[in-house]
């Protein structure tokens, strides 16, 4: 299902940076309310536990859209999640005091949880 190809690939690109972050790299402008270009400790740490969830995310993503079958449960229900999650993770990157994180994260966060909500409508057909 192409829904799950994109939606994977955008989270993906979402977990990348938060592994940059992770590590210290400045991109901190493009997340967690841009107040940050380099991650305090603590915020690395969330932002690699973010990275963990994300990499889940995708797989139940990519299971739900049948590209992959790993007998991971719930799959509708964690895309719902993720597509309810994300579309409010969108309206606060609209809010953000950082422009970069308002014209970068909003529309791939939005493409995103389109994506999950779609795939999880889908997969019930």
């Amino acid at each position: 299902m192409l829904s799950a190809w994109i939606g994977s690939i955008t989270f993906a690109g979402a977990a990348i940076l938060y592994i940059l972050l992770s590590l210290g790299l400045p991109y901190g402008e493009f997340a967690m309310g841009g107040k940050h270009r380099i991650m305090p400790s603590q915020m690395r740490v969330a932002c690699a536990i973010s990275v963990v969830i994300q990499l889940i995310a995708i797989l139940y993503l990519l299971q739900a859209g049948h590209v992959i079958s790993i007998g991971l449960p719930f799959d509708r229900g964690v895309c719902y999640f993720f597509s309810v999650y994300l579309i409010l993770n969108t309206v606060m990157n609209i809010l953000s005091k950082s422009k970069k994180e308002r014209l970068v994260m909003t529309p791939l966060s939005l493409i995103t949880a389109i994506c999950f909500g779609f795939t999880a409508i889908m997969s019930g057909s």
